[in-house]
């Protein structure tokens, strides 16, 4: 068993880090939150309503509308460029592409990438990357995004100004955060810490 005693709860608009030890189940726990994988017991509830053990078509439609993924590799389509991998959500979701354009590039503005639009990842910095990768979790305004070592491949000054403008964005939206981190100094800028140690998580902050 890799986790084990798991109780916590995560508010509308909360920022809540997650740190602990290489191997101690961290990424586990958020492929479990963001039902990718099933836990054998408990439950996981998202507004009031248990989510684990829907449909693989529900959970399908529940992660494209309400939950939101931020990987320490942008993960971006290779082909597509900024622009389009952060109107894709909204595309499937069948939104227009004019509307999910519009919103799009309301985000990369407010993101600082207005310019960059057009490039493919390939012609993007590790920063600018991971920044087009905020905008596609948040385009769909999730009730919950799931970050994971969001900033692990970006030199310590890329990875300031990618946490700050995530938090901020987050904020401004009412999306609760739980992100996973090795950095001290993010996670106490964080609203909650929570540490996972022996299979247990526990309240470090505040």
């Amino acid at each position: 068993m890799i986790l084990q005693d798991i109780n916590f709860e995560i508010g509308e608009g909360m920022f809540t880090a997650i740190v602990g030890e290489s191997g101690s189940g961290k990424s586990t726990l958020l492929q479990l939150l963001g039902t990718l994988d099933t836990p054998d017991s408990g439950e996981i509830i998202l507004d009031d309503k248990t989510i684990h053990n829907l449909s693989e078509g529900k959970l399908a439609t529940l992660r494209n509308r309400h939950i939101g993924f931020i990987y320490q590799s942008h993960h971006l389509i290779p082909e597509l460029s900024a622009l389009e991998n952060v109107m894709l959500p909204l595309l499937i979701q069948g939104e227009s592409s004019t509307k999910a354009q519009q919103q799009a590039e309301k985000l990369l503005q407010q993101l600082g990438l207005e310019s960059r639009a057009s490039h493919i990842p390939a012609h993007l910095s590790g920063g600018e990357a991971q920044r087009v990768a905020v905008a596609r979790a948040i385009i769909t305004k999730p009730r919950l995004v799931l970050a994971d070592e969001p900033t692990g491949n970006l030199d310590e000054s890329t990875a300031s100004i990618v946490f700050s403008m995530m938090r901020e964005l987050c904020k401004s939206q009412g999306v609760a955060v739980i992100m996973v981190t090795h950095s001290k100094s993010f996670a106490y800028a964080c609203d909650e810490v929570y540490e996972l140690a022996h299979q247990t998580l526990r309240k470090t902050h505040p």
